[in-house]
């Protein structure tokens, strides 16, 4: 550990809370260098939907690369972009009715939202944006700004402009219709909210709390936006690739967004990999308008229309997933009810499900006691509050439920310390 703490920034976080040295992963499981094996829940930050080295996806990229492939394109046209443009078409979007054309930024989450965002006002000629309480973008400068959580927007250390804040769905309790509030905001000459050229929202938020838009509440959303002449940028960056059930997250709404961004899952197999998908008549970008020395990770592009053409050809995986997100709901009830359904709410949707343990603290130590009992396992949340589970789409079922005994252990344990503590 010592050419670590000499070498790295202290900018590091996710291995403070999993201080070992791991050097071998499979499916659902990574290992440490002392051989100790830890059951993942939480799967790249929701990058390895399809586990660890995945046996599918990792013979198309050896064959690839044993092929001499090409491994960097710039936005040149290769045989491997070819062929995931077709499954993505041909799987994804034809399936579902959607027409879009898809921009290949640099390869991260932030990047596809930047773009998104100067698409938007390019395309609209207005500046502003509008994004949601408890939203997560990006910690790049325009997608930090559309980031509501402050330790991530304090680390900007510049004016953050251009962006007003509404309240997601829910924010203020289920009586109060954010959507009507939003459109009396908007429809007031002398509110202050300068008429925006996008709103940027996820359906589900993933580093905000797990929060679920409902169904009518997106609906209401893109009505909204076509009534003022918004465009709606949908972040599918952790919500989608199947997390929550669907392909896409917003799919039960039934909507259809103007923008769309695509990362993290995307690639299938860990490697950097981002799009925004964009309406035909959006597609406004001057040659080379925005771009990336790596928007042409080609192993990325194998890897991605093969776990496409694996998992996404029926309707399969989307009901596996399902059944699974019962078998995760069920045993976090178990759990709340075992500790006091005051003291433990649910959060979330598919297998992007969470235990929210009100304080950051109490969750802080029910993760750690759980990587002790190998589990990896992090929080999300405004306060870090919530345990979040975030295992692979493709893990088994046998391995799923040794991965909630052992949380289900975990919680046990810190809440027998915590009666103790305040015993004593």
């Amino acid at each position: 550990m010592n050419i670590f703490n000499e070498m790295e920034s202290e900018v590091q976080s996710y291995a403070r809370s999993f201080p070992v040295v791991f050097n071998k992963a499979k499916d659902c499981f990574l290992y440490g260098e002392d051989g100790k094996r830890y059951i993942d829940f939480l799967s790249g930050a929701g990058s390895l939907n399809y586990g660890h080295n995945n046996d599918a996806l990792k013979q198309a990229l050896l064959e690839y690369i044993a092929e001499d492939g090409i491994t960097h394109g710039l936005d040149m046209h290769s045989a491997a972009k070819a062929r995931f443009l077709e499954v993505f078409r041909d799987k994804i979007l034809q399936p579902r009715d959607m027409e879009y054309v898809l921009q290949f930024t640099g390869p991260t989450g932030t990047n596809a939202v930047e773009a998104a965002l100067k698409i938007a006002r390019k395309v609209t000629g207005r500046t502003n944006i509008i994004s949601f309480t408890n939203g997560f973008h990006g910690c790049s400068l325009g997608a930090v700004a559309a980031t509501g959580n402050q330790h991530h927007r304090g680390g900007a250390q510049v004016s953050l402009n251009d962006v007003d804040r509404m309240p997601f769905c829910g924010y203020y309790g289920r009586d109060v219709d954010t959507i009507k509030m939003m459109d009396k905001l908007l429809s007031d000459p002398s509110s202050g909210i300068d008429k925006p050229a996008a709103a940027i929202v996820e359906a589900v938020q993933g580093e905000g709390g797990l929060n679920v838009a409902s169904t009518d509440w997106l609906k209401a959303l893109q009505a909204l936006c076509k009534k003022h002449d918004i465009l709606l940028i949908l972040d599918d960056i952790q919500a989608g690739c199947g997390r929550t059930g669907t392909f896409f997250s917003f799919e039960p709404a039934g909507i259809e967004p103007d923008i769309v961004t695509l990362s993290k899952s995307l690639s299938a197999y860990g490697l950097p990999f981002a799009v925004v998908m964009i309406k035909p008549e959006l597609d406004k970008w001057l040659p080379g308008e925005h771009n990336g020395t790596f928007r042409g990770n080609n192993h990325a592009f194998v890897t991605a229309a093969a776990a496409i053409e694996h998992y996404w050809s029926n309707d399969e995986l989307e009901t596996d997933i399902k059944e699974k997100a019962k078998i995760v709901s069920a045993r976090f009830k178990k759990i709340a009810e075992t500790h006091g359904e005051t003291t433990l709410r649910l959060k979330g949707r598919g297998l992007m499900q969470g235990i929210d343990c009100k304080t950051g603290e109490l969750a802080a130590k029910v993760c750690a006691k759980a990587f002790e009992n190998g589990v990896v396992i992090e929080t999300a949340g405004n306060h870090s509050q919530i345990v979040k589970c975030f295992c692979p789409l493709t893990i088994s079922v046998d391995a799923l439920n040794e991965g909630l005994d052992k949380l289900e252990q975990s919680f046990a344990e810190v809440f027998e310390a915590e009666k103790l503590k305040k015993a004593s």
